[in-house]
């Protein structure tokens, strides 16, 4: 006999085009009607990929089929179209006005640093800032602020944030003494990802910046279906290799209707501290280049520093320095003007 079950969980084996999760643990799935052995299924989904919602038809469909004494199947699709709506939705976190990702298609180059010196310049500019490092597997938000105070709870159990230069911080690294590794799957990643981002006390925050993993993953996937992204800042180095698994990340924002507000290209060259003279270490070019096949905007050119790093390990970002006695800290307060402006 068909049931609501048999069919829900015949559809769990149903992946989301691109990646490794079905689509009822990402919420697709609205509604399921069972008239004998006749079936209807509501599914919702949010595009603006007219592949999507026929990629995922056509697998529902076909594992339904496969169903013994199935009868006829009706899949009833709601796809809602960002543009059509008037863009990327609010946030759905109280008190949040702005929701900002920093992603990359990679690891390495320098994602968590964008991340770290952006929230910093926004908080220099009168805004209230929240920062979620969203990477479980390497956090490390938690030596760049300084701070590794483990977070206490209220009594409606919302994690309290961590502050640390004026930024609500929320990480990993404080759950974690530094020589304990995350072993966990994905299923419970995502979870610690949803408690992170829906059950800590933000307060009222301007801006929430979002340190993400590398990489296009399950996490990723979550974090969009969590919450509504305001848009999406790319990092990326000159070189080739990075800028292909860039443009994986700009693919998968384009797949969910987030907004990419720009790139950074990170390590773009060094300047040699005895004679000035300027090393494209990576290539040069290369960031102007993708953001032109994007059509976003080029939003910075970072170089290869000791006093960035320097900084960073010390629990210290950059732009904390003053912006007329520091180059890089100046250009992250330019990239912070220009993010400000395109949310």
């Amino acid at each position: 006999m068909i049931t609501e079950a048999i069919i829900t969980d015949t559809l769990r084996t149903v992946r989301y085009p691109g990646f490794s999760r079905d689509i009822v643990s990402f919420g697709l799935l609205k509604g399921v009607t069972v008239d004998g052995n006749d079936v209807t299924v509501r599914l919702e989904v949010a595009t603006r990929d007219a592949n999507i919602p026929r990629q995922i038809h056509e697998a529902a469909n076909a594992a339904l089929q496969g169903l013994p004494g199935i009868g006829n199947v009706n899949l009833d699709f709601n796809i809602k179209d960002a543009e059509a709506t008037g863009g990327v939705a609010k946030s759905s976190i109280p008190g949040v006005k702005k929701i900002v990702a920093v992603a990359s298609g990679k690891g390495g180059v320098g994602k968590s640093t964008v991340a770290a010196n952006l929230a910093v310049a926004l908080r220099a500019q009168g805004l209230q800032v929240g920062l979620c490092d969203c990477d479980l597997y390497g956090p490390s938000m938690g030596l760049m602020f300084g701070t590794d105070e483990q977070p206490m709870a209220t009594e409606q159990n919302e994690i309290i944030p961590n502050e640390a230069h004026g930024i609500k911080l929320m990480s990993m690294a404080f759950l974690l003494s530094d020589s304990s590794p995350v072993v966990v799957r994905g299923p419970l990643a995502t979870r610690y990802i949803t408690q992170f981002l829906r059950q800590t006390a933000w307060g009222d925050l301007d801006v929430l910046v979002l340190d993400l993993p590398p990489g296009t993953g399950d996490i990723q996937l979550t974090i969009v279906q969590t919450v509504a992204l305001d848009g999406a800042v790319i990092v990326t180095t000159p070189q080739e290799v990075a800028l292909i698994d860039a443009r994986k990340a700009v693919g998968m924002f384009a797949k969910v209707n987030v907004a990419v507000l720009g790139i950074v290209e990170n390590m773009s060259y060094f300047l040699c501290p005895s004679d000035g003279v300027r090393y494209d270490i990576f290539g040069t070019g290369g960031g102007q280049k993708e953001a032109s096949r994007v059509g976003v905007p080029l939003l910075a050119q970072l170089p290869i520093d000791m006093v960035t790093r320097e900084s960073g390990d010390t629990g210290s970002p950059v732009a904390l320095k003053p912006a007329a006695e520091n180059a890089v800290s100046a250009a992250f307060h330019e990239l912070a003007t220009k993010v400000r402006g395109l949310l």
